[in-house]
């Protein structure tokens, strides 16, 4: 399956994909034959990585990240604290830059000694 993925021929990757898949299924172990049942039923969309190059790994690694913060944030009070959190996980936030504190004092302090 790995050569499957590595190759950057479409032809070459369904001809390894069907060997596979033959191979799984002529195999004794029940689990390997399951396997081959599935990879057979989703041949079209293992091999439909080639024609487009989309993954879905960015969209799972996010929603990975949505549910571990959610497991963690059980009792946040305000939907904002919530997205906050999950932005912050996500290395998603990008900070204004903080504006400068308003200065006490107009002049500095003078010793009388």
């Amino acid at each position: 399956m790995r050569d499957v993925y590595l190759t950057d021929d479409p032809r070459t990757a369904a001809v390894l994909l069907d060997k596979a898949i033959a191979g799984c299924l002529a195999d004794d172990v029940p689990e390997v034959r399951s396997l081959g049942n599935t990879l057979k039923g989703w041949r079209s969309e293992i091999l439909a990585h080639h024609e487009t190059g989309a993954s879905n790994g960015p969209t799972e690694g996010l929603n990975l990240c949505v549910k571990k913060v959610k497991r963690a944030g059980h009792g946040f009070a305000s939907f904002e604290h919530y997205r906050l959190r999950v932005l912050l996980h996500a290395g998603g936030v990008t900070w204004l830059s903080r504006p400068k504190p308003p200065r006490i004092r107009s002049t500095s302090p003078h010793s009388d000694a």
